[in-house]
């Protein structure tokens, strides 16, 4: 079994990326759980890639510093912090091992960035790095999918558009997607057959850990957090069954 699980270098293409992820839904639930302080409060978004959140978070008024380990989509982060002329402290690290030797009012890792936790360990180490950055008062947020063993077994039985856009340098982008499930690691190998310009270009892995409902609300609970809500979806419905997501809002256990 190769458990060489990667995110192709194309996907972190900043363009790429940016031509792809335009939407802003879970904007306004984030937003909506900010402190209300803005003057003192201080935010840590992880994972944030190319600034999608962190920009308009930042146009609010907030203290918010993004982390990301790909060079890449912080160059564009910080390219967009200057158009807009924000002062925004972006870090280039790996968050399993990120030391800011300060606290946080607010932590979040938006947008399924957990399911590239591949082992229980790198999760751990995150939820351990949290918990020394986040105030005692402060809260932590999250969301990821919740699982669809149906959607899996679907995906895995042909190759199907998944995406169709023009990125703003120009390219026009196919993505292509096929999956294969792996029960003994719950590593879904998603790959993305990228057509650049109407010629294929290459393969490009998406390798993603799913994390179970049940499962990861035990990892929390033993890592240290109160869950305050789980909903099922940016609108705040109740997490059920046919929930797509699992979005959790969290506290330090006192």
């Amino acid at each position: 079994m190769d458990k060489n699980y990667i995110v192709g270098d194309l996907i972190y293409d900043a363009a790429i990326y940016d031509g792809l992820n335009t939407f802003l839904d879970d904007l306004e639930f984030y937003k909506k759980w900010l402190p209300k302080d803005k003057e003192e409060a201080r935010i840590l978004e992880l994972c944030c890639g190319t600034g999608r959140l962190t920009i308009p978070i930042a146009k609010e008024g907030y203290n918010i510093t993004g982390v990301d380990y790909t060079t890449s989509m912080l160059n564009q982060a910080i390219a967009k912090a200057n158009k807009e002329h924000l002062s925004i402290d972006f870090v280039e690290k790996d968050i399993r091992t990120l030391d800011l030797g300060k606290k946080f009012d607010f932590i979040f890792i938006p947008f399924n960035s957990i399911h590239h936790l591949y082992k229980n360990e790198d999760l751990f180490k995150v939820l351990r790095m949290v918990k020394k950055h986040l105030q005692e008062s402060g809260i932590f947020l999250l969301d990821c999918f919740n699982p669809d063993i149906r959607y899996i077994i679907h995906g895995e039985k042909k190759k199907e558009k998944t995406a169709e856009y023009t990125t703003h340098d120009g390219r026009e982008v196919v993505i292509k997607q096929t999956m294969c499930y792996e029960n003994a690691t719950q590593i879904n190998r998603i790959r993305w057959h990228y057509y650049i310009d109407g010629v294929f270009h290459s393969i490009q892995n998406l390798d993603m850990r799913m994390y179970f409902p049940q499962e990861l609300d035990f990892y929390l609970e033993c890592s240290g957090f109160n869950i305050i809500h789980k909903f099922g979806s940016f609108e705040e419905d109740d997490f059920c069954d046919d929930s797509e997501k699992q979005i959790y809002v969290l506290s330090l256990k006192k």
